[in-house]
């Protein structure tokens, strides 16, 4: 394979993807901006940013058809990571937004969290990569795992297998989720200076070695 991994990132206007372009690009990745299906054929691996509200959010990928891509991942076997709401949205369905159904590729529901502190949280704050694999950093200084949050809500996963690490703000909650290809991140790698990058190249990595074998 020529060049970096081919990494299509979502558009369903409700995130600031050029940050997260920004970071893709930096570590080496070849990123293509999907708004409709066809224009992520083809990508190594797809990414699903996001902010604002669940409920909105998924009826804007539904009308793109955006869903059919994150759909088809399980059986295409392509990675596909979650960043902040875009974690949220990997999940059935959100109490931010009633009645509204996820992409449901990971079990389990979405709660507010259950902190007496002010919400939203917005700062930076320390994951326990207990069950993070190769995504968690190599060495133990607090510095290589603290990422930057802005969010109400947190996942929360049926299965104690998919937490990839937890963060404590008052109470924990999951910073990280996953099973097989399907990865989340309730904080903003792409924001999260040296920390992020050393995360999001990690997570490149793991993208780049099932590309090799793909090929």
């Amino acid at each position: 394979m020529s060049g970096g991994p081919r990494i299509a990132v979502l558009d369903y206007k409700m995130s600031n993807l050029r940050s997260a372009v920004k970071a893709l690009e930096l570590l080496g990745a070849r990123v293509q901006v999907a708004e409709a299906p066809g224009q992520a054929d083809g990508a190594d691996a797809i990414v699903l940013p996001g902010v604002g509200a669940f409920g909105e959010a998924m009826r804007r990928i539904r009308a793109q058809g955006l869903d059919r891509v994150a759909g088809t991942v399980r059986e295409r076997g392509v990675p596909l990571l979650g960043i902040c709401l875009g974690l949220q949205l990997l999940f059935d369905e959100s109490e931010e937004s009633p009645g509204a159904r996820g992409l449901g590729l990971l079990p389990g529901p979405v709660r507010r969290l259950g902190t007496a502190r002010k919400l939203p949280q917005i700062g930076w704050n320390v994951v326990d990569w207990a069950n993070g694999g190769h995504l968690a950093p190599k060495d133990a200084a607090p510095s290589s795992a603290t990422y930057y949050f802005v969010h109400t809500y947190a996942a929360r996963p049926d299965d104690a297998a998919h937490v990839l690490g937890t963060a404590d703000y008052g109470g924990t909650f999951t910073a990280a989720a996953g099973d097989g290809t399907v990865t989340g991140f309730q904080f903003h790698p792409e924001k999260s200076s040296r920390a992020g990058l050393a995360l999001l190249g990690r997570w490149l990595s793991g993208v780049r070695r099932g590309s090799e074998v793909a090929a």
